[in-house]
């Protein structure tokens, strides 16, 4: 049996929608699958039979229903998946003991019930050689076991043909939109993870070169030291200076106060939302800002666009930058509020509203009907 990694239950109303539509279909199959084994029940005259048959049947179905619920759960843990499958099974073999007399020699109930279950087979992903070895199993006893071997195959073969014909169209969607949605995920890390390198890029072209000379400069202060105390005293004084201009350095990285270019950070950040599959508007400002606005303002759009990406399921996104008198205001919506929220391993919504109350602006969010939205004021 195929191992599945619990994975996290869709929290998108796409998705939910998606898997409520593929367990339908698969209900609607299994109900179809059931129509003739209970015409078989409704035949039968010995009322014995008939509370058996009932039973078996709405055993398997209701069994049946749990391992295909179980197929299409991909978040649920491999224990709950494992027992569902195996009373799937003991309730299979059970009813079909329990059908086999049932509705009379000319009716094959059990041969209906028999080609259900190996139509559900392919389904429920056990495995090639494990499904094709009970699918042999239930069409060997058709023809060892009924008074009709030819007509008991027919039926179990067209009832597992139909079966599988119904159902394989929407699981293999279901597993598409699956795969799309973790390919999705995968580039919204993929994007944090470039973010990590190129700030990192960032600090060793700050601090490399810095560091490089201060450390020359501090073996040349030591070197001096035992027969020039004056030149040595001056290399000392040069190491405090490029230390002092490392830390401001540094402090400029780190906050972000190096020169911006926020057009290019709004081309960059639509590109990454489009590849992830959110469609993104932007507006851009009317000539260009101060840097200390577009720093700002770079702030905050790494923060909002970080969570569009990893905390919510939006679908479009809009980043209006627009200028208002004596103030700029940069507004970013998306249509994923139920699970938009900060980088637990950043500054977070909390330290950019800190941040523009210090540079004498504001920061409000608000959930709407759906659309969180982030809306920055800066005064120009």
């Amino acid at each position: 049996m195929n191992s599945i990694v619990p994975v996290t239950p869709p929290r998108d109303s796409t998705l939910r929608k998606a898997r409520a539509l593929t367990l339908g279909s698969l209900a609607v199959t299994v109900l179809t699958s059931l129509i003739m084994p209970g015409i078989g029940v409704l035949r039968e005259p010995r009322p014995l039979w008939v509370v058996l048959g009932v039973v078996g049947t709405v055993a398997f179905a209701a069994t049946q229903a749990g391992a295909l619920y179980a197929t299409v759960t991909p978040w649920l843990s491999e224990t709950a998946r494992r027992r569902l499958l195996i009373a799937f099974g003991v309730v299979s073999v059970c009813t079909l003991v329990l059908l086999a007399p049932v509705g009379g020699p000319r009716w094959e109930t059990w041969a209906w019930v028999g080609g259900s279950i190996a139509g559900s087979l392919p389904m429920l992903k056990l495995g090639r050689v494990p499904a094709v070895g009970v699918a042999a199993a239930v069409f060997t006893a058709a023809v060892v076991l009924a008074d009709r071997p030819l007509t008991a195959l027919v039926i179990a073969v067209s009832v597992a043909s139909a079966v599988v014909a119904m159902s394989v169209v929407h699981l293999w969607f279901w597993d598409m939109l699956l795969d799309a949605r973790k390919g999705r995920a995968a580039q919204a890390r993929l994007a944090a993870t470039e973010e990590r390198l190129r700030f990192a890029r960032d600090v060793h072209d700050v601090l490399g070169h810095d560091l490089s000379v201060i450390a020359l400069k501090a073996e040349l202060a030591a070197r001096l030291a035992p027969g020039d105390s004056a030149a040595s005293a001056r290399e000392a004084a040069e190491v405090q200076q490029l230390a002092t201009k490392a830390l401001a350095n540094m402090r400029e990285a780190v906050h972000g106060y190096r020169a911006v270019d926020l057009a290019e950070q709004l081309t960059a950040i639509a590109e990454v939302l489009h590849s992830s599959g959110v469609r993104c508007t932007v507006t851009r400002p009317d000539g260009d800002l101060a840097q200390g606005t577009a720093a700002v303002f770079a702030a905050v759009l790494r923060e909002a666009s970080t969570n569009v990406l990893r905390h919510s399921q939006a679908t479009w996104c809009t980043i209006d930058v627009t200028r208002e008198g004596t103030e700029v205001r940069m507004t970013v919506s998306n249509d994923g509020a139920r699970d938009a929220g900060p980088d637990r391993h950043s500054g977070g919504l909390t330290g950019l509203a800190d941040r523009l109350a210090e540079a004498g602006g504001r920061l409000r969010t608000s959930r709407d009907d759906g659309v969180f939205t982030v809306d920055a004021v800066v005064r120009a």
